[in-house]
């Protein structure tokens, strides 16, 4: 049986979800997971084979604000710096025939090399944190993660869209339920019209959680309010339903009305594959979740309209836009691994 490597960036939840969606069409392979804090929660939940290594740095959020983010680059080099030591003894033991990342370039420094051959899963070919003074370092990073991704045997990236030399445009990566919605609004029990609010893996959307809450209750529709706090939150809510950290959130999402969330990847691409109605509000100067966000037609300072906003989502139709992004992934791989 082969072994392979699956090194998953526990920066939000994102990054595993669509590795597990991937993961779960492997055959006849075993698939050994690293990453860390929320991440590997949801995998060790899942069974999955997981190693909880990775401490990553947390984002400093004022007001839905990102601050210092040139702080942040520098505690992510040291990070990165960890992350390299602990992969090198990972994959030293392991000896896998392949190392799988998402998003975790030390890991893929690390298999090149030794002459392993690399796949990473990405939607970012670089970053855009800092400006001015700072951003001569980031660009430095830059281009060292551009240099990691031209050495990958193949880049999955979770987007409609050509190939591009070693970039395989795969479509949205998103999990899949054998549940019908129906079947998941009673397994919920999701009577009424259901708005979620989802923040991901960190606390960095309480700011979100808490204007969403405010406006809500000043608001004249008979709503239930669903919670998905994640596993960062320990603060408190009243009037509000809190499922906190659940590894089914793609099924939640399915079963709701409306959702609330931060733009990440992950949880856009799982609210239209089962067209769900949404509001996406980014970090205000997270380059990523700002792109994302910008693409759906929201900027942060949407969060100023909410209301009208959740008015005209609620009556907003469902069109579902089912992808196979996940699939064609794993038979990517598995081709390349049988070359």
């Amino acid at each position: 049986m082969n072994v392979f490597d699956f090194f998953s960036s526990p920066i939000g939840l994102g990054h595993v979800t669509r590795d597990i969606a991937i993961a779960n069409d492997f055959e006849n392979i075993s698939t050994n997971f690293v990453t860390g804090s929320g991440a590997a929660r949801i995998l060790e939940k899942m069974n999955f084979k997981v190693q909880d290594v990775y401490n990553p740095p947390s984002f400093i959020i004022e007001n839905g604000t990102l601050k210092n983010p040139a702080k942040w680059l520098w505690n992510y080099y040291q990070y990165y710096r960890d992350c390299k030591n602990i992969s090198e003894k990972i994959i030293q033991k392991d000896n896998p025939v392949l190392v799988i990342s998402d998003e975790d370039f030390a890991s893929l420094t690390v298999a090149q090399s030794m002459k392993i051959p690399t796949v990473l899963i990405t939607d970012v070919l670089e970053t855009h944190f800092t400006k001015g003074l700072t951003s001569f370092i980031e660009k430095k990073m830059n281009k060292s993660m551009q240099e990691i991704i031209q050495k990958c045997d193949i880049v999955i990236f979770p987007e409609n869209g050509d190939n591009t030399d070693n970039i395989k445009r795969v479509g949205p990566i998103v999990r899949q339920t054998n549940l019908t919605r129906e079947e998941l609004r009673r397994k919920f029990s999701f009577d009424k019209n259901t708005i979620v609010i989802s923040i991901g893996g960190t606390n960095a959307g309480v700011f979100l959680i808490e204007k969403a809450l405010e406006v809500i209750s000043k608001m004249n529709q008979d709503v239930e309010i669903v919670l998905v706090s994640g596993p960062a939150v320990d603060k408190k809510f009243e009037n509000v339903r809190n499922l906190g950290f659940v590894d089914n959130l793609h099924e939640i999402i399915f079963a709701a009305d409306l959702v609330i969330s931060l733009a990440g990847k992950s949880t856009i691409d799982e609210a239209n594959a089962y067209g769900t109605p949404a509001i996406f509000i980014p970090i205000k100067g997270h380059f990523e979740q700002e792109d994302n966000a910008k693409e759906q037609g929201f900027v942060f300072e949407d969060i100023n309209r909410l209301d009208e906003l959740i008015v005209k989502k609620l009556e907003e139709k469902r069109t579902p836009a089912n992808t196979d992004g996940a699939k064609i992934a794993s038979e990517i791989i598995r081709k390349f691994m049988n070359e």
